[in-house]
């Protein structure tokens, strides 16, 4: 894939236009997007910045951190506290996303999101209420490992980095994540799932493969 150098203001810009001319794939009334990336990639700020610049033309916008979706820690680390094969596969819980998140976002849904579940800190229940969603919201979700599940996103947008970036960029306590990152990049391939490419080995000099 071409690369080519872009601004992330000017990369926000042009998603938030994109998803302004998004029509919903199952012909309900909310659009959903996906950042992806890993934890160093840094995943927040992009969606932040785009959910700012929908609502500054007029969208409803709700964030969701898959962080808010951990599994509890009798599940996380049934088999140690570093297997990347569980970080991979067990650690976020795409039931409850799902189930939480985007069923009610299917076309006759209610609108009501929960915007976390788990909090990993006290590893109990959060107990947050559900936040409505009006039609014609956008729901904007990040964090990692969110392509090859079968989420009815609309646009995604992979935050990708080389391997030698990402272990530069990962603390040295979470560089056991490592094979799993490795291992998402054998089996589901985001630079060629996504519909949206950028490249941020330097996070002050993005760049990107351009629109779909």
């Amino acid at each position: 894939m071409r690369l080519e150098a872009i601004t992330w203001d000017r990369l926000t810009d042009a998603l938030a236009e994109r998803v302004l001319k998004t029509a919903p794939a199952d012909g309900g009334p909310w659009l959903r997007v996906a950042v992806d990336g890993a934890p160093a990639a840094g995943t927040a700020a992009p969606a932040a910045a785009l959910a700012d610049a929908l609502r500054l033309r007029g969208r409803s916008v709700l964030v969701i951190d898959t962080a808010g979706f951990l599994r509890p820690a009798s599940l996380r680390y049934e088999y140690g506290r570093e297997d990347p094969d569980t970080y991979y596969q067990g650690w976020f819980d795409t039931g409850a996303l799902w189930r939480e998140v985007f069923g009610p976002l299917d076309p006759g849904g209610s609108g009501q999101v929960l915007p976390d579940l788990w909090d990993p800190l006290t590893d109990r229940a959060t107990r947050s209420a559900p936040r409505e969603l009006p039609p014609g919201g956008v729901l904007v979700t990040h964090g990692p490992f969110l392509l090859g599940h079968w989420f009815p996103f609309d646009l995604t947008v992979h935050l990708g980095l080389s391997p030698n970036a990402l272990r530069r960029r990962t603390a040295d306590s979470e560089r056991w994540t490592l094979p799993a990152f490795q291992r998402y990049d054998e089996e589901v391939d985001p630079s060629s799932a996504a519909d949206v490419v950028v490249r941020a080995d330097d996070p002050r000099h993005p760049a990107w493969g351009g629109l779909p």
